[in-house]
């Protein structure tokens, strides 16, 4: 499909390209930015491979050379996909199953390191800081016991993916048109009786069909009191009538993962449900106009609480207004009140607003980029942000 929308190859070098400036500029030897098939953005962002079973990483020196770092039984499904043509197999990234792999040639860090360029480092740049599993700290550490391992996420990885090219939001955009889709097929097929995992599945199907490669995340298609949970998954629960059905879906389209939500009423809200819904909406709204370039991230998360707590609404509240989006549905960086980066134009985020009582809990979310002046832009349509109540 020439015409499909993806990230052209000739980005991937130069984010390497980048990646390698920042590490000289950090005084780091060399940097190794680790995946798994879960959270795969690191990898996936600087070679276009996508762990499967086993883990992933990417080894990148000041000069601009490369490597990418596999599990020993990925080498034919990595050379098919990745921009690199340097791979390294690597029983550090290896499947849980623990395999031994007897016979089986493989690389250590050494090995790795000298064939970019890079001998007896005494800074270790690592990203991925929470996908690093003990067998890949222990293998470097034991490859360069003398060597300094510092965090490198924010310093390098964050400062990378934080700002997106245009290639990236049209991807944004892309897996958000595919999400509204799902949405609206959702939206049209629940019903009392039906099952959180049939509804499931008429996302899936509603996705595949119009080019998603994958679901952006694990589908949220669940109601009752389970809506209450802030992270859920849909079960073998039947739909009744009066339960808030929250629905959240996105197409993850060239890796990129952005998510629409919005809270569906099997019949008429009661006041309750409506007065908390409508209150959720209007603080959704709220926060394209506090994300303006410039502004101090953690005082608009407090701003957003403080408007919150005088509305009244404080005991409903856990956590808002909007978190980073991008090859990941939830990556860096966190916005919340703690958070001291200034915001910067073409970043991009899900403003991601939840509340629940003791009943139930509701989520309006879009995908939010924040421009060169001004309120920060909705990156979908906006469809279906009116008080859903489905006719049963």
């Amino acid at each position: 499909m020439p015409d499909r929308v993806s990230i052209p190859e000739s980005q991937y070098l130069q984010r390497i390209a980048r990646a390698s400036e920042l590490l000289a500029a950090a005084d780091l030897d060399i940097l190794v930015a680790n995946s798994n098939e879960a959270d795969y953005a690191n990898v996936r962002y600087f070679t276009a491979y996508w762990p499967l079973f086993e883990m992933g990483g990417v080894a990148i020196a000041p000069s601009g050379q490369a490597a990418l770092l596999i599990g020993p039984e990925s080498e034919e499904y990595a050379r098919g996909r990745s921009k690199l043509d340097h791979i390294h197999l690597m029983t550090e990234y290896r499947e849980t199953a623990d395999p031994a792999y007897p016979g089986v040639a493989v690389s250590k860090y050494g090995d790795v390191f000298a064939s970019i360029g890079v001998s007896n480092p005494k800074r270790i740049g690592l990203a991925g800081y929470l996908c690093t599993n003990m067998a890949m700290y222990e293998g470097l550490r034991d490859a360069f016991p003398n060597a300094e391992i510092v965090n490198a996420d924010d310093i390098i990885m964050t400062r990378l993916r934080s700002i997106k090219s245009p290639d990236e939001i049209a991807c944004l955009r892309e897996g958000l048109r595919l999400g509204e889709l799902a949405m609206q097929a959702m939206i049209a097929a629940v019903k009392p009786g039906m099952t959180e995992l049939e509804l499931t599945g008429v996302a899936v199907e509603t996705l595949y069909r119009h080019g998603a490669e994958s679901e952006a995340h694990t589908v949220y298609a669940f109601g009752g009191k389970k809506t209450t949970n802030a992270i859920s998954r849909g079960t073998h629960r039947t739909f009744e009538k009066g339960d808030i059905v929250q629905i959240n879906v996105g197409g993850k389209v060239d890796g990129y993962s952005p998510s629409v939500g919005r809270p569906v009423c099997l019949g008429k809200m009661t006041d309750s449900q409506k007065k908390l819904i409508e209150f959720g909406k209007e603080m959704h709204y709220k926060t394209y106009e506090f994300m303006q370039a410039g502004a101090v991230s953690g005082q608009i998360a407090q701003h957003y609480e403080d408007v919150v707590k005088k509305a009244g609404f404080a005991d409903y509240y856990l956590y808002g207004p909007c978190h980073g989006l991008g090859l990941i549905e939830v990556e860096k960086p966190w916005l919340e009140t703690v958070s001291k980066y200034a915001l910067e134009p073409n970043m991009t985020f899900q403003a991601d607003t939840f509340f629940a009582s003791d009943d139930f809990g509701l989520r309006w979310e879009n995908g939010l980029l924040v421009t060169e002046s001004g309120p920060a832009k909705m990156l979908n349509s906006g469809s279906r942000m009116e008080l859903i109540e489905v006719d049963c």
